[in-house]
């Protein structure tokens, strides 16, 4: 398991190899330690459990199979995925719909 001052170092590798590379880092959310789904061997260790964190970044495709290069050299680093988040859509302001005054001031006849 990892102390606090390596969690916290690892981290900051991560975030600033993510702005190296052109991301902008809008969130970083710790999940917990857990234990993991099943054992994994990385780095010469057998790991039974491990400390999950979520980065929610933006940045251009071609950054991820740095990332994931970069982070599988990473000792501290078990397990690295990427999920390409949905982009939501933004609605355009339509603006100010003129009322037209006729109409009203028939309708109250």
């Amino acid at each position: 398991s990892l102390l606090k001052p390596e969690t916290a170092a690892v981290l900051k590798r991560t975030v600033e190899a993510l702005m190296e590379r052109g991301a902008v880092v809008r969130n970083l959310e710790n999940l917990g330690e857990r234990s993991l789904p099943y054992k994994i061997s990385k780095h010469k260790e057998r790991h039974k459990r491990g400390g999950y964190f979520l980065v929610d970044f933006e940045g251009p495709p071609s950054i991820v199979s740095t990332m994931m290069d970069h982070l599988g050299r990473d000792i501290d680093v078990i397990r690295r995925a990427f999920l390409k988040h949905p982009v939501s859509k933004k609605e355009e302001c339509s603006g100010i719909i003129p009322v037209n005054y006729e109409d009203k001031l028939i309708a109250k006849k």
